[in-house]
């Protein structure tokens, strides 16, 4: 047996690594609700002003990207797309919501929204910290 290490996997062999762990976890979790989602702002002209993906996975709602164009931050949009990301996971039957920042976005913006600090990871990456913020939503 060899391991190899490389910093440029391919698509499939990322698809093998997947598959893998998919095929370990179906016993304990195959039943389980699980989907992406996503939710968007656009401006007059159909234009993508913001954005909010993420993923269902059972009874949580994993916000992975949350975006607002730069010209449009304080207008609300992002506590909106938000909100409405949680609305649609509630009836989903989410119970809690589970999102991370870096100590450079928008820490403050989603404790306003009743976000609490779960963890810290300190210098990630690199000089600055990384935080995990839950909510519920019950």
């Amino acid at each position: 047996m060899s391991v190899t290490i490389t910093t440029t996997p391919t698509e499939a062999e990322i698809e093998i690594i997947r598959n893998g762990l998919r095929e370990h976890n179906f016993p304990h979790l195959g039943h389980v609700y699980r989907t992406d989602i996503a939710c968007f702002t656009e401006d007059e002209h159909g234009v993508k002003t913001g954005g909010l993906y993420g993923e269902i996975f059972g009874h949580w709602l994993m916000v992975k990207f949350l975006w607002v164009d730069k010209n449009r931050k304080g207008r609300g949009l992002g506590s909106d797309l938000l909100l409405q990301a949680e609305a649609f996971a509630r009836e989903k039957g989410c119970q809690a919501c589970l999102l991370d920042t870096f100590s450079f976005q928008a820490k403050p913006f989603y404790e306003k929204l009743g976000y609490e600090v779960q963890m810290i990871l300190h210098d990630h990456p690199v000089s600055t910290e990384r935080y995990y913020l839950t909510k519920s939503l019950v």
